[in-house]
C-alpha cells in the first residue's frame, strides 16, 4: 500500500510595499495587513524618502529595506530579488488600496493556479480628487493601447496593486526604472501566456496631509513611451514591416508617373526622382529583414524567459492542492 505523502507546507506570504514620502500612510498599510493577513511577512521598501517614512514603518513592525535609486521600477527590482516567498503581494504605501480582502485574491491565485492577479480600481465617486477625471482617462487609454498591441484583456493596466506567484517574481527581468513597471509587469504576463485574473477592488483617498506623486503629463508620457518600446523589442517584425510598408508605398508612388513615361517615350525625365524611389524601395527591403532578424532574436528571447519560468515551481505545489 502507497505511503500517504506528507501534507504541503504553508505557503510563505510576504507583502512588498515601495515607498516614497509616506510617512503620514505607511502604518495604516502595515497595520491593515497585520489585520488582514497575520501570518505574512511585511516588507517595506523605502525608496530614498526625505520624511520619516522608514522609521515609520520600522516602529509599525514592517521589515524595511533602503533603496537609494529613485523610481518604483528600481524598488520592484530589489522587492522580487531580496524576498523569498511564495505568493508576493505588491501594494502602493499611500493606502489608497483597501487590503480587507487580500485573502480573496490570494485565494484565486492558488485555486487557479494563477501567476498574477491585478486589483482594479473601483471608486464611489464621491471624492473627484480619489481616482481624477484625467488619471482614469490616460489608464484607459494606455490600457487599451496595450490590449491592442500584445493581447488582453485588462481594465486596469496601472494598478499598483497586485498578487504574483513565486515563479511570475523570480523570472521577471526588470528594465523600468519608474511608474511605467506596471506596464512593464503587464506585458511581461501577456507575453508568457501567464494566466492572471483581475478584481474590483476599493480605492480610496489617501490619508489628509499626503501627496500623490504622480503628474498626469509626465508619467503619462514615460508610459507611453514605454509601451512603444515594448512594441519594438516585443513586436519588432510588425514594427518593421510597417516602416517597410510605409516606405514601399511611397516609393510606388513617386514612381508611378516615372514608369508611365518611360513607357510611352522610353525616357527617364526626372533622374533625382528615381533615384529617391529606388532608394526607398531598398530601405523598405533593409526594414523588413531587420524585422524578420529581429523577430528571430526575439524568440529566443522568449523561449529563454519561458524556460526560467518553468524551471519554478507553481504555486499550487506548496500549499493546498
Amino acid at each position: 500500500m502507497n505511503e500517504r505523502s506528507p501534507d504541503p507546507r504553508p505557503l510563505r506570504i510576504a507583502a512588498v510595499i515601495p515607498c516614497f514620502n509616506e510617512a503620514l500612510a505607511i502604518t495604516q498599510v502595515v497595520e491593515e495587513f497585520r489585520a488582514a493577513l497575520p501570518e505574512a511577512e511585511i516588507h517595506v521598501f523605502d525608496n530614498n524618502s526625505t520624511d520619516d517614512t522608514a522609521a515609520v514603518a520600522r516602529a509599525a513592525g514592517a521589515t524595511v529595506t533602503h533603496v537609494a535609486l529613485r523610481g518604483k521600477g528600481n524598488v520592484a527590482r530589489r522587492m522580487f530579488a531580496d524576498v523569498e516567498a511564495d505568493v508576493y503581494v505588491m501594494v502602493d504605501g499611500d493606502a489608497t488600496y483597501d487590503v480587507g480582502e487580500v485573502r480573496r485574491l490570494i485565494g484565486l491565485l492558488v485555486e487557479g493556479n494563477l501567476d498574477m492577479v491585478v486589483g482594479s480600481r473601483v471608486d464611489d465617486g464621491a471624492d473627484q480628487q480619489t481616482y481624477r477625471r484625467g488619471h482614469r482617462f490616460g489608464n484607459a487609454l494606455l490600457t487599451g493601447a496595450v490590449a491592442k498591441l500584445f493581447g488582453g484583456h485588462l481594465s486596469d493596466m496601472l494598478s499598483g496593486y497586485r498578487v504574483f506567484s513565486r515563479r511570475y517574481a523570480k523570472s521577471f527581468p526588470a528594465v523600468s526604472e519608474g511608474f511605467e513597471i506596471e506596464t512593464e509587469l503587464t506585458v511581461h504576463a501577456l507575453e508568457l501566456r501567464m494566466p492572471f485574473a483581475e478584481v474590483p477592488v476599493p480605492y480610496r483617498s489617501r490619508p489628509e496631509g499626503s501627496e500623490s506623486k504622480l503628474s498626469t503629463y509626465r508619467d503619462g508620457w514615460r508610459i507611453l513611451k514605454t509601451i512603444c518600446k515594448l512594441f519594438v523589442s516585443e513586436r519588432p517584425l510588425q514594427f518593421f514591416s510597417g516602416i517597410a510598408g510605409l516606405l514601399v508605398l511611397v516609393s510606388l508612388i513617386l514612381a508611378e508617373p516615372l514608369i508611365v513615361t518611360y513607357l510611352d517615350t522610353g525616357l527617364v525625365p526626372r533622374l533625382p526622382t528615381a533615384v529617391l524611389a529606388t532608394g526607398l524601395m531598398l530601405i523598405a527591403m533593409l526594414s523588413f529583414v531587420c524585422g524578420v532578424v529581429l523577430h528571430t532574436v526575439t524568440i529566443g528571447r522568449q523561449e529563454a524567459k519561458r524556460l526560467c519560468y518553468l524551471a519554478i515551481p507553481g504555486v499550487r505545489s506548496h500549499g493546498e492542492p
